[in-house]
C-alpha cells in the first residue's frame, strides 16, 4: 500500500499545474505549426505508386493552397486541439503523479532509466484514454480529400459526430484502431521525456543555475523530440495508416484492403512495395513539425508552469 505521505504529494495542485501547463503548451505549439502536421498526414497516407516520387514539404503546401485553399492547411485544427488538450493533460498529470509516487520529495533518485519507465507507464495510460479522439482526428483531417467517399465526409464534421459514426459503423474496435502501434509508440514520448529530463538536469548541473532560459528549453525540447522521432518513425507511419483506414474510403477500396491488417504485415507490405525508404515516407515533414512543435511546447510548458507556481508562492518541483 502506498504511504499516505506519497499520496499527499500526488493529489496536489502542483500535479494539476503541470498538467494544465502541458495542455496549454501543446495547444500553443500545435496551433503554430499545424500546417506541417497536415502535410505530414498527407505524405504518410498517400499511395506512392499513384503519386510517384516523394514530394517535398513546400511542394505539398503549395499544392494544398492552390488546389484546396489556404484554409485547408488548418482543416481539423479544432478537434485536434481538443484531443491534444485532453491527451497532454492526461500524460503530464500521469507522469508527474508517477514521479511523486516513485521518488517523493527526494529528487536525487531521479535517473534516465526511471524517467523512461515512468514515461512508458504514463504513455500507456494516455493511449487507452485518448486513442478514439486521434482515430477521428486522422479522418477529420482527410475529409473532402480525393478518394474519400461523400458518406464519410458527411459524418466527419466534428469530433463528437466522428466518434458516434465510428462507434456505429465499426464498433468499439474501430474506435481503438491502431492501438497496438500506439502502445509500442509509448516509447516515443518515453524516449522524449527521458532525453528532455536528462538534458535539463545536466544543463542545470553544469551551469550551476536554478533556471534555464526560454531558448534553452526550446533547444532541449527540440533535441529530445528529434531523438525520439527518428527512432520510432516507421511505427508512427503504420499507426497513421491504420487509423485512416475505414470501410468507406472510396470506390477503389477493396474488401481485402479494409480488413484489419496487422502492424507487422503492414510494415512488410510497405517494404515489399516501396522499399526501406517507404518506412520513412513523410519524415521530413514529421521532423519539422514534431521537433518545432515539441520545442515550443516544452518552452511554453516550462514558462507557464514556473510562472503559475511562482504566483502561488511555491517552488516548482524539478
Amino acid at each position: 500500500m502506498v504511504a499516505p505521505s506519497k499520496l499527499s504529494q500526488v493529489f496536489t495542485y502542483e500535479s494539476w499545474v503541470h498538467a494544465m501547463s502541458g495542455a496549454a503548451g501543446g495547444c500553443i505549439a500545435m496551433s503554430t505549426f499545424y500546417p506541417l502536421d497536415t502535410v505530414r498526414s498527407r505524405l504518410q497516407i498517400e499511395d506512392p505508386e499513384k503519386n510517384g516520387e516523394a514530394r517535398s514539404t513546400m511542394k505539398v503546401i503549395k499544392e494544398i493552397v492552390l488546389g484546396e485553399g489556404f484554409q485547408s492547411l488548418y482543416r481539423g485544427l479544432g478537434p485536434v486541439l481538443q484531443s491534444l488538450c485532453i491527451s497532454n493533460f492526461v500524460y503530464f498529470y500521469s507522469f508527474h503523479c508517477l514521479k511523486a509516487l516513485s521518488m517523493g520529495s527526494d529528487r536525487s533518485q531521479q535517473s534516465a532509466l526511471k524517467d523512461l519507465m515512468l514515461g512508458a507507464v504514463a504513455g500507456i495510460i494516455n493511449v487507452f484514454s485518448t486513442t478514439p479522439f486521434w482515430v477521428v482526428n486522422t479522418r477529420l483531417r482527410m475529409r473532402d480529400v480525393a478518394g474519400t467517399s461523400e458518406e464519410v465526409n458527411k459524418y466527419y464534421k466534428s469530433l463528437l459526430s466522428g466518434l458516434r459514426y465510428v462507434a456505429k459503423t465499426e464498433g468499439i474496435k474501430g474506435l481503438w484502431s491502431g492501438t497496438i502501434p500506439s502502445l509500442i509508440l509509448v516509447s516515443n514520448p518515453s524516449l522524449q521525456f527521458m532525453m528532455y529530463e536528462l538534458l535539463k538536469r545536466n544543463v542545470l548541473k553544469y551551469n550551476g543555475c536554478t533556471e534555464i532560459s526560454s531558448l534553452g528549453y526550446f533547444f532541449i525540447g527540440a533535441i529530445a523530440k528529434a531523438f525520439a522521432t527518428v527512432l520510432t518513425y516507421p511505427l508512427q507511419l503504420v499507426q497513421t495508416k491504420q487509423r485512416h483506414r475505414t470501410k468507406e474510403n472510396g470506390p477503389s477500396s477493396s474488401k481485402k484492403q479494409t480488413k484489419e491488417i496487422g502492424m507487422i504485415q503492414m510494415m512488410l507490405d510497405i517494404l515489399q512495395h516501396q522499399g526501406f525508404k517507404g518506412l520513412f515516407r513523410g519524415m521530413e515533414a514529421k521532423i519539422l513539425q514534431t521537433v518545432l512543435t515539441a520545442a515550443l511546447m516544452f518552452m511554453a510548458y516550462e514558462k507557464i508552469n514556473n510562472t503559475v507556481l511562482l504566483l502561488l508562492k511555491k517552488t516548482p518541483a524539478k
